[in-house]
Order: C-alpha cells, then sequence, then structure tokens
C-alpha cells in the first residue's frame, strides 16, 4: 500500500469558494481544512480567476488573451495576461500569511492539458484540441509552468508537502468526441485514452509534487487516471455507477478524493451522513475499514463558487468532521 501525502482521515475543498474577499476565504481554509487546506480560487473576481484563465496564466513563453469572452493564445503578452499574473500573486500572498509556519500537505489546483485544450482558442479561430500539435505544445508549456508554480508554493510554505490537482471536467467529451466546434454542428475528433494519459503523464512527471486528477462530470475514465500515474482522483460519488472499476483502482493503491456532499444547498451537511456515505461506499466495495481513512479524502462534489458563504463554511466543517469519523470506524 503508497504511503499516501496526506494525513489519515483528511478532508479539503475542490478548490473554488464564493465571494471575491481572498484573504476571508484563505482564513476560513486553513480554519475549517486543518488537515489538508488548498490555495483558495474567487471565480467570483472575473477573468483571471476562472480556471480557465487562472491556468492559462501559468502558461511558459504561450501568452492568452480575452477575445470576445473567450480565453485564446495571444501574441504577445497584455492587460488581461497581467490582471491574472496580479490575481494569482495576490492569492498567494495570502496562502502565505495564513499558511505561515504550516507543515502538513497543501493543495493547489489547475485545469488539466486536456480542459485547457478545448477551452482556449487559437488566434486563427477553434479551440486547440482541433490541433494535437498545439495540444502537445500546449501540455509541455503548462508541464513546466506548473513545476515553476510548485517550486513558488514550496518556497512559500517551506515546511508543507505540496499537492497538484489537475481539473478535468471536460476529460470523458474529449475522450468521447464531443467536444463541440464553434458552429455546434459538428465535434472535435475523439483522442484515444492512451494520448490522453500520455499528456497528463508529462505534467505528472514534471511538477515533482503529487498529483490529484480531479473530474466531477460522469464517465470518468479511471484507468486513464491510473495511467497518468497520478497519486489519487478526485470524484463525485452520486455519477459512480460501476463499483468495480472504481475498486481495481483502489486495489491498485489509487488514493480517492470522495465528493460526498452537495457543492450548494440550504442546510448544513451532517457529518454523521457525509461520514456513513463513504464508509458503506467502501464496505460494499469489500476493502478493508483500516485502509479507508488512509486512502479516502473527503471532499465536496464540485467546487463551492456557487454556494452562499455561510453554507460553504458548514461544509468545510462538516467534512472535517467526517474525516474524523471515518477514522475512528
Amino acid at each position: 500500500m503508497p504511503d499516501f501525502p496526506w494525513p489519515s482521515g483528511s478532508a479539503t475543498g475542490i478548490g473554488s469558494m464564493p465571494g471575491t474577499d481572498v484573504a476571508e476565504a484563505q482564513r476560513i481554509i486553513f480554519g475549517e481544512l486543518p488537515s489538508l487546506p488548498h490555495l483558495a480560487e474567487l471565480p467570483g473576481r472575473g477573468p483571471g480567476s476562472d480556471m480557465i484563465g487562472r491556468t492559462a496564466g501559468l502558461l511558459v513563453e504561450m501568452p492568452v488573451q480575452v477575445y470576445a469572452g473567450r480565453w485564446q493564445i495571444a501574441s504577445r503578452p497584455g492587460k488581461d495576461l497581467r490582471r491574472t499574473d496580479d490575481l494569482l500573486e495576490r492569492d498567494l500572498d495570502q496562502l502565505t500569511e495564513q499558511g505561515d509556519g504550516f507543515t502538513g500537505t497543501v493543495k493547489i489546483q489547475a485545469a488539466g492539458p486536456w480542459t485547457l485544450a478545448a477551452s482556449l482558442d487559437l488566434p486563427i479561430g477553434g479551440r486547440m484540441l482541433r490541433d494535437l500539435g498545439a495540444v502537445r505544445d500546449l501540455t509541455d508549456s503548462l508541464a513546466e509552468g506548473l513545476r515553476r508554480h510548485v517550486a513558488d508554493v514550496r518556497k512559500r510554505l517551506p515546511g508543507a508537502t505540496v499537492l497538484l490537482q489537475l481539473d478535468e471536467p471536460s476529460l470523458p467529451a474529449v475522450l468521447a468526441g464531443h467536444v463541440p466546434t464553434e458552429s455546434g454542428l459538428s465535434a472535435y475528433r475523439v483522442v484515444s485514452a492512451p494520448a490522453a494519459a500520455t499528456r497528463l503523464r508529462t505534467i505528472s512527471e514534471a511538477v515533482d509534487a503529487p498529483v490529484v486528477i480531479h473530474c466531477c462530470a460522469p464517465d470518468l475514465p479511471l484507468q486513464v487516471v491510473r495511467d497518468a500515474r497520478a497519486a489519487a482522483v478526485s470524484l463525485d460519488l452520486s455519477l459512480v455507477k460501476d463499483l468495480d472499476p472504481l475498486g481495481e483502482a483502489i486495489e491498485a493503491g489509487l488514493g480517492i478524493f470522495v465528493g460526498a456532499v452537495p457543492s450548494t444547498g440550504p442546510a448544513r451537511p451532517d457529518a454523521k451522513q457525509i461520514a456513513a456515505r463513504v464508509t458503506t461506499l467502501w464496505q460494499r466495495l469489500g476493502f478493508p475499514a483500516a485502509l479507508l481513512p488512509q486512502q479516502v479524502v473527503i471532499t465536496p462534489a464540485c467546487g463551492l463558487a456557487g454556494a452562499t458563504p455561510g453554507y460553504a463554511r458548514e461544509v468545510l466543517k462538516a467534512l472535517t468532521e467526517a474525516g474524523r469519523r471515518i477514522s475512528e470506524v
């Protein structure tokens, strides 16, 4: 069994939080998720704080801009990229301040290469996904950018272990050939599972940090995640229909970040019910109870940007309590 790079009984968030106050968001995260805090993402601040813009800002020698409401590869750096860089720097400063002296595991997030390729436009029009040579160049640029990003976080929190989450909500659509072209009348060609895993593995091997691949879409390709040499997969438990691939992944030593509570809701989540839901899944899979708190991290089903601030705080608090509960089983 691998030695997982997070404490037993951990809980964490997916990344995004509601509102525009990063100092408050980061305080809440370190306060409510002491076992596995993460870098806050606040897409409510607009372009540059969204998942695609934030990640595109990390690309090396591949500047981006906003054109007609979409992120696009640009000929030179401009104001959109400067804004994106400034927002990330402010967020990292808050991570540094709130995490001063922190010696545990901290998680940072970025879009993965396939979701980025399905979302970024080429200068001539169309998504980068239309040109697999461009996808290769994009992946190499992203790998170097993320390597530098991880190194920066490590310098800011020298006592911490850095965990990198790659957000890949578009990965199932890429594999199925369901990413629509601009006209909406056709779709980009299917990408093979081995090709998808190769690009993801490029990131995993470059960043010098354990990688979690997150996908809260149906038809999550667990074999691709395993072939990418990720340390863990992050998924929405409500979308898991076939337990056999999940059991095989667990048996192979893959960590599982289980999205066990809705990302929005009217009432405070019940930690006891969350823990029971995760424990029931583990029992159905037939694995020893002692492995559950080591191999599983409890999370929301997806990001919390759409939640009320009160619900977001209560979710994180409930997740941490649920993590303690599964450790006591």
